[in-house]
């Protein structure tokens, strides 16, 4: 299958210095794996924020480690919580002649029947499977074909998933991925915007009585004067 090149650099900035890199667009990382030297890294921002986008974290990736080729995967990349920039990422090196295991994203795709022409709802399950298989044959993605939902009855199974050769998917295959269900009544709706509403009321109501006790907790605490 076809992987994504990489560049990288050898890094000995560490500790609190390292966010100084990322001020100049230089994103910290590690690189290790089993039998192999861990690695403390950095390469270009923009570089790798592109790379994201095209491989995530179950494609191979040709990764260039002052200019000596190695096979990772994106094991973790870190993400700042507040401005969702990346801030560090890890690095799998793998042998390309062992299985490993990876999560692999589910693409639903097709026309189902019961939703086209019955107006039903589709529901899905699951969103990764879990496989295992040479780094080299890991899937992308997972089709799900929902033209095989034909009514509400019907539905698609992890067994039912069409898979490469050479991958194993770990997950239970009676799994249920995706099934249709009948779209709601009036009744149905109203009476969940009614819940919906009581448990807003119930969360204002907990939130004020939880304000006033606090409030009455400081008035006692303020010494008198």
């Amino acid at each position: 299958m076809d992987t994504i090149g990489l560049k990288a650099n050898l890094r000995k900035t560490t500790g609190k210095k390292v966010s100084n890199l990322r001020l100049l667009g230089i994103l910290p990382a590690v690189i290790y794996g089993r039998g192999f030297e861990t690695q403390n890294l950095e390469m270009n921002y923009g570089d790798f924020e592109k790379v994201y986008k095209q491989a995530g974290e179950n494609t191979i990736i040709d990764l260039a480690v002052d200019d000596k080729p190695k096979k990772v995967l994106i094991q973790e990349a870190k993400r700042d919580p507040i401005y969702d920039k990346f801030l560090h990422v890890d690095f799998y090196q793998v042998r390309m002649d062992e299985k490993i295991t990876a999560n692999i994203p589910l693409v639903f795709e097709g026309d189902s029947p019961a939703i086209k022409d019955f107006s039903g709802i589709l529901v899905k399950n699951l969103h990764e499977v879990e496989v295992s298989a040479l780094p080299g044959n890991l899937p992308h993605d997972i089709k799900v074909d929902l033209s095989r939902i034909m009514t509400f009855e019907d539905n698609v199974c992890v067994k039912d998933l069409t898979i490469p050769a050479g991958v194993e998917i770990l997950d239970d295959q009676e799994t249920v991925v995706a099934s249709v269900v009948p779209p709601r009544s009036e009744a149905e709706m109203e009476a969940l915007k009614e819940e919906v509403v009581a448990k807003v009321e119930e969360v204002k109501v907990e939130t004020e009585e939880k304000k006033a006790a606090r409030e009455q907790a400081k008035e006692t605490e303020e010494p008198a004067k």
